[in-house]
């Protein structure tokens, strides 16, 4: 593709990198056949393509418009786009640079901005959600069947042995809703590292990832979430205290790997960054490489339907790790359908977005429950929580489903 990029950004690092993100694309459409947005719309300037000449145009100089603005906005940042592509675009950074070069130039209505710094402040910080989310478990009972099924109920906290010896040490991202929504995925993966002689620490002062205010329209914020992370981290990575960062929310755990791309011009935390990538872990690589037979699981006779996100699979290149790791241990996993397809949830998508959200949940739990599972995993909280439903088949992170088959000791 052929570039003449304007004046304003055709100099700087995002324009530089944006430049070479547009001239790798062939304009050869494979994207679109895999882009959930255009499958539903069908639309070409709701599919990866479109949104690619769309950003282009504003990078060029053509002042952007609402109505562009909201084709950006459909896009759920799955990355299946880029699995598919033979050029090896990489469209979600050109996506980052392409949103906060028209939220600059484009500034939205007063209600949308207020709603997304609100939905920023609530969700990216543990304490000030918990107490809304304590007091939303009160009057569940008395929600529509739609609003309960947004809250997940309290789970029993799982007990983590205290006095096991450690051989290792691995950092732990406690995350900011997950921590609050469902304590008990991190709990169940220290209990589980625990018997193999791994033991996980949280520095206080690490935090959001800073995910959430990236796809908000909140740069500066998301920044700045990295550097905080990158200085509570380093310390113990720096000297060997710790191999590496795990992240049981594979949302967090690729935004943390685009640490680079976000802090590339910053001199004191480019190189710190892009070591923090390098080293972040979903616990499907860690287990993987331990001898986990020997922790005795034994395995549930619940027939398992695999649900595997679209970080995970396409931002974190894990595509079927999960699956493997339980046909090691004996599960019994089921088949399921179009599983490069979003399920819908994408951070705050479901709440931003809610009419195609929806409707990509109903076509992902379809797919889900061909084969009639008895249990779905998955392995992001978001999508967790999206794709519960209270009379539906139940819905567990794979860490707890192994959890609970781990023997008592």
């Amino acid at each position: 593709m052929q570039t003449a990029l304007a004046d304003f950004i055709r100099n700087t690092p995002r324009g530089q990198r944006a430049d070479s993100i547009l001239r790798a694309c062939v304009h050869c459409g494979f994207c679109t056949a895999t882009c959930p947005t255009y499958q539903l719309l069908g639309d070409e300037l709701d599919g990866p393509r479109g949104r690619i000449y769309q950003i282009k145009q504003v990078l060029e100089g053509q002042p952007p418009s609402a109505v562009l603005q909201g084709h950006l906005d459909r896009c759920l940042t799955c990355r299946a786009c880029e699995t598919t592509c033979p050029s090896g675009v990489d469209y979600h950074l050109l996506l980052d640079i392409g949103r906060e070069v028209v939220e600059e130039r484009q500034p939205r209505p007063f209600p949308q901005r207020l709603l997304r710094k609100g939905m920023v402040w609530l969700f990216s910080d543990a304490r000030r959600l918990a107490p809304v989310m304590a007091m939303a478990r009160t009057i569940r009972p008395l929600l529509p069947a739609k609003a309960r099924n947004k809250i997940m109920p309290r789970m029993e906290p799982i007990a983590v042995p205290s006095e096991l010896p450690a051989q290792r040490r691995l950092l732990l991202l406690k995350g900011c809703v997950q921590p609050v929504l469902a304590p008990e995925i991190n709990q169940a993966l220290r209990r589980i590292l625990a018997h193999l002689g791994v033991a996980l620490e949280s520095p206080p002062a690490a935090g959001c990832c800073g995910a959430l205010p990236q796809h908000l329209s909140e740069p500066e914020k998301a920044r700045a979430m990295a550097k905080a992370n990158i200085d509570a981290w380093w310390p113990s990575l720096a000297d060997g205290q710790a191999e590496a960062v795990v992240i049981t929310a594979s949302g967090c755990a690729a935004h943390v790997r685009d640490f680079p791309f976000l802090l590339e011009d910053e001199p004191d935390y480019r190189e710190k960054a892009s070591r923090i990538a390098e080293l972040a872990r979903d616990p499907v690589e860690i287990l993987a490489e331990t001898d986990i037979e020997s922790l005795g699981i034994t395995p549930t006779r619940e027939r398992i339907a695999v649900h595997t996100p679209c970080t995970q699979q396409h931002g974190l290149k894990l595509a079927g790790a999960v699956e493997k790791l339980l046909r090691r241990l004996g599960y019994q996993l089921v088949d399921v359908a179009e599983s490069h397809l979003c399920c819908g949830s994408a951070g705050t998508y479901s709440l931003t977005q809610a009419a195609i959200a929806g409707q990509l949940r109903e076509r992902k739990l379809d797919a889900l429950n061909i084969d009639r599972p008895d249990r779905i995993v998955t392995a992001n909280i978001g999508c967790l929580g999206h794709l519960q439903e209270e009379r539906g088949t139940p819905v567990s992170h794979w860490i707890n489903l192994l959890e609970t088959d781990l023997p008592a000791r």
